[in-house]
């Protein structure tokens, strides 16, 4: 199959188009067709070196979690999700081979229905970033309404997602950003912007009961700064991994709850951010399309840090992805269609 890989760690450069062995399901996995691929600072860290990349086993390496595409092959008979249906989901890289090729497994776990108002582009850009941004917001902030939240970066991938959610759990929403996107953020729902470029959030805001960070400390002491904006009970939760390396000391020292938070692949949590976005409730936001040849510039343009919403990598064209899955459900006796069902 085609695939975009790096044979070493290093610059963008390294990504390129290769011909790769397509994978093989084992256990609960289905086989998808990617159509579309998000793209996430996590690829750009492992494809430089960091991240995940000490977890690779071997080279090629195909990177990519974020997925949109159609079932190829399903676990089982009666499994809900059956060939030719449309799916999006978060594969684990380096666990299995990445999403920036044209098949990829997937467990049925981390696998759901693609949100029926999205196209696969759209879809692609969802499941790390909304996952993320759903377990900083949802599960560690435990956001109620009339809670005070400040959000730092909110224009971005997983941002532009924590500011509509915290808005739909009813917080007052206060979201850091650039000039060019206050608009945007106040589009999205915040209540309160505050222009990084012009203004110090910590001379403007105090007494909040949570601060999503997306920034951590590389720069400008952004995480540091946060914890004294924090009410006593107040909860920090930071995403950027190594991004703040001294936050546990720091927040023990000022008395202030504080914890890190790494993204879960679940279909289930998708779901209920599928329903979301089929109710009009949570939009999402592609910053732009590029085609996987050009992943390479995708990668450089992630590295400017000044995208907003997500970058999606288009990997095969949705009608002949169609026509192939229909080929290959007819042709199989053991892919039988199968009735729809709640997830196992």
């Amino acid at each position: 199959m085609h695939a975009l890989v790096i044979d070493r760690p290093g610059e963008a450069g390294e990504l390129h188009l290769a011909e790769v062995p397509a994978p093989i399901a084992v256990l609960d996995e289905l086989i998808v067709r990617v159509i579309a691929a998000g793209i996430n600072p996590i690829d750009a860290k492992t494809r430089a070196g960091k991240g995940v990349s000490a977890a690779i086993t071997g080279y090629p390496a195909v990177l990519g979690n974020d997925f949109s595409g159609i079932v190829v092959s399903a676990p089982y008979e009666h499994f809900p999700l059956q060939p030719g249906d449309e799916v999006y989901g978060m594969a684990r890289v380096p666990r299995t081979t990445g999403s920036y090729a044209e098949y990829l497994p997937v467990s049925a776990l981390s696998v759901t229905r693609k949100p029926a108002r999205l196209s696969h582009a759209e879809a692609a850009a969802v499941p790390v970033a909304a996952l993320t941004a759903w377990g900083m917001v949802v599960e560690l902030a435990e956001t109620v309404p009339g809670q005070r939240m400040l959000i730092h970066a909110g224009s971005g991938g997983v941002g532009h997602f924590a500011v509509q959610f915290a808005k739909a759990f009813g917080a007052h929403v206060t979201a850091t950003g650039s000039t060019r996107n206050l608009e945007f953020l106040r589009e999205l729902g915040a209540d309160e912007v505050i222009d990084y470029t012009t203004t110090r959030f910590d001379e403007v805001v105090s007494g909040l009961d949570s601060v999503i960070d997306l920034i951590g400390n590389v720069h400008d002491n952004t995480g540091t700064r946060s914890l004294s904006m924090l009410r006593p009970g107040g909860i920090l939760v930071n995403a950027p991994t190594g991004s703040w390396p001294t936050m546990a000391a720091e927040a023990a020292a000022a008395g202030i709850r504080a914890t890190g938070y790494k993204v879960a692949a679940s279909g289930r949590t998708l779901d209920f951010i599928t329903e979301l976005i089929d109710d009009g409730i949570v939009r999402v936001h592609v910053d732009r399309v590029f085609d996987l040849a050009d992943g390479a510039a995708a990668h450089r343009l992630l590295e400017t840090g000044h995208t907003r919403g997500k970058i999606v990598l288009r990997v095969a064209d949705a009608a002949e992805t169609s026509e192939t899955s229909e080929t290959s459900e007819t042709s199989e006796a053991s892919t039988t269609s199968a009735p729809a069902g709640p997830r196992p």
